[in-house]
């Protein structure tokens, strides 16, 4: 085979690639163009968890000229990115999906479906659970003297960094699954080391929230929780190496039996 042949899969595939890519930015503008004209409006829906904690008369404040404008176009982005995410997780799944045998397949569905929901599950529970707890806390523990008038700016990076933060660590089910299923550990391996797991849920807890006790115990609990789901769901994925070879001896069975 020349090395023109060899090269002609690798250019289809970066192609493919390039297609997927576009495809997701594209719809990625189409819901951020839907989405513009109400910035100010999800500014406010997501900024609402601290002024309802805030003393009366206190406002939100802009440090800089453009932030008024631009805080909420960047908070409108980012949204249109986190409402495209099933979109996106399809067009990778259809990217990886032809190099993967068919029962394979039928193992990766439950887990595109289940990414999706516990992604957006971190967030809604960071918004309605979190953020309350957490500013509440914040804004009580302020010296007497000292008004409270938080930068818009400042405040949406905060926010977008436990939304993250939430976001992903919600996907340790996922995670403990995918890890399983390509032999890399097993659920008995996890379950021996589940001590050291809960402290280091504890510890990512402290370095990914706020500095109080509460919001890193909302998140580690959490996290702590979903560990022993994952170990449970990974008993029925078998390591991917196993699969196979059950897979080719199966196949080697059906024509032996056919001839």
């Amino acid at each position: 085979m020349s090395s023109v042949e060899e090269s002609q899969p690798l250019i289809t595939h970066l192609v493919e690639l390039r297609d997927r890519l576009l495809r997701s930015l594209i719809f990625v503008l189409l819901v951020f163009c839907g989405l513009v004209y109400f910035s100010n409006n999800i500014y406010h829906l997501i900024a609402t968890p601290l002024l309802d904690q805030m003393p009366q008369g206190s406002t939100m404040i802009a440090t800089n000229v453009a932030a008024p404008f631009f805080t909420p176009i960047k908070l409108t982005g980012i949204a249109a990115v986190f409402l495209s995410v099933p979109f996106i997780l399809y067009q990778i799944w259809a990217f990886v999906a032809p190099a993967l045998y068919q029962h394979e397949k039928k193992l990766v569905y439950p887990l595109l479906f289940s990414s999706t929901i516990l992604f957006y599950a971190g967030v809604a529970f960071a918004y309605y659970v979190v953020f309350p707890l957490v500013f509440s806390f914040l804004t009580k523990t302020a010296p007497d003297g000292v008004a409270i008038a938080t930068d818009i700016s400042s405040y949406l990076d905060f926010v977008l960094t436990l939304f993250l933060a939430f976001g992903v660590c919600f996907e340790v089910p996922v995670a403990i699954i995918l890890l399983c299923w390509t032999g890399v550990t097993t659920p008995e391996d996890l379950k021996n080391k589940r001590p050291y797991i809960i402290v280091g849920a504890f510890i990512v807890g402290m370095l990914l929230t706020p500095p109080d006790v509460f919001s890193q115990t909302l998140l580690a609990v959490p996290m702590c929780l979903l560990f022993e789901i994952g170990v449970m769901f990974a008993r029925f994925y078998k390591p991917r190496i196993e699969d196979e070879e059950d897979s080719v001896s199966s196949q080697s069975t059906d024509v032996v039996e056919h001839k």
